[in-house]
């Protein structure tokens, strides 16, 4: 039997770190069920709710997990027939204000009434206090864990100002998702693979090579229709794990975009789940020009061809919204491009 039937963390979240990990884990196991709540207002740039949801919810699966900006909290209230508020701000100096407002959303927005609090700061003891006044009919406790932070020396403020140098802090899965994925696009012959194994040794990171050529070259030079369907797949299923070996930065040789301009050009048809792998999305794409003489290897088809697929990547880019750097010259002009973009 545990100790608690229902406890309440509340955090930023902002990024999700070790420490915050600690203080959930103590939560989870010392009750039956674990509601966790997430709010900032405002919002940290890059760590908006659904992805603090994503981490919350691939590290503990098992809670009950509420993130909350304005808009989500409204559509929240609307479903449960419930007369929206706002949230109250960060620097609201009366702690009252967060605590009430807790109160009434576990109490009348979610209907799970807590009988803990689990928290690492000193405002605990007050928080768990003021949601008791709410029920009424009980008190709730309240657990510190770690408030000294000697078992986890971090804080989010540290983190959120240098998360690569904190990377120690961080799970993989939370540290990945805050690597820069730099995607390097080019028509045949074009210098993509040799630009991105260029800069991840450059940059001292790692990078991600073209599935679909090693799928070519283990086929004996040949690819089926469905083939294509799985590069994509798979391309993005290396992207995810590299990210989580990478620092800071991680370049990706190709897409699924380019997965399936050549679907579309070997077959004149796609698959409708390569069509929307296509739409991934990276912090930032480079675009390789054709500026120097076509190499044929063996594998590629000819100048034409690729002058031909660098427009479709120009035009598609710029259908799609989607903004670019030209990266022109040779190996190392390229490599000085980047770097003024990154710097």
């Amino acid at each position: 039997m545990k100790k608690f039937k229902r406890a309440l963390v509340v955090g930023k979240f902002c990024p999700l770190h070790r420490g915050h990990e600690l203080l959930l884990g103590r939560a989870q196991d010392g009750s039956e069920e674990l509601l966790i709540v997430s709010y900032t207002k405002p919002e940290f740039p890059g760590l908006q709710p659904a992805r603090r949801e994503d981490w919350l919810r691939a590290l503990f699966p098992r809670s009950t997990i509420v993130v909350l900006d304005d808009e989500r909290l409204a559509a929240l209230c609307a479903a449960r027939g419930v007369q929206a508020r706002t949230l109250p701000h960060n620097d609201l100096d009366d702690g009252d204000a967060h605590r009430h407002f807790m109160g009434w959303l576990c109490w009348t927005v979610l209907q799970l009434p807590v009988d803990v609090v689990f928290s690492s700061e000193d405002y605990g003891p007050g928080f768990a206090e003021v949601l008791g006044e709410f029920y009424a009919s009980s008190k709730v406790a309240h657990v510190s864990v770690d408030q000294a932070r000697t078992l986890v020396p971090v804080s989010g403020t540290a983190v959120r100002f240098d998360p690569h140098g904190q990377r120690a802090f961080l799970s993989p899965l939370v540290y990945a998702s805050l690597v820069t994925r730099i995607c390097v696009l080019g028509g045949e012959s074009s210098g993509k693979t040799t630009l991105a194994a260029a800069l991840a040794a450059h940059f001292d990171t790692a990078w991600v090579a073209e599935y679909g050529r090693e799928l070519w070259e283990s086929q004996d030079g040949v690819l089926a229709y469905d083939d294509l369907l799985k590069i994509g797949r798979e391309q993005l299923v290396r992207e995810a794990a590299a990210a989580g070996q990478a620092r800071r930065w991680l370049f990706c040789d190709t897409s699924p975009m380019t997965t399936y301009f050549y679907c579309v050009e070997m077959f004149g048809k796609a698959e409708t789940e390569l069509a929307q792998l296509a739409e991934h999305r990276y912090d930032l794409v480079l675009l390789c020009a054709p500026d120097f003489p076509f190499v044929q290897d063996g594998t590629r088809r000819d100048d034409d061809f690729r002058a031909r697929q660098h427009a479709w990547y120009q035009a598609e880019l710029v259908r799609r919204g989607i903004a670019y750097v030209d990266v022109t010259g040779s190996v190392a002009q390229r490599i000085e491009q980047v770097v003024c973009v990154l710097a």
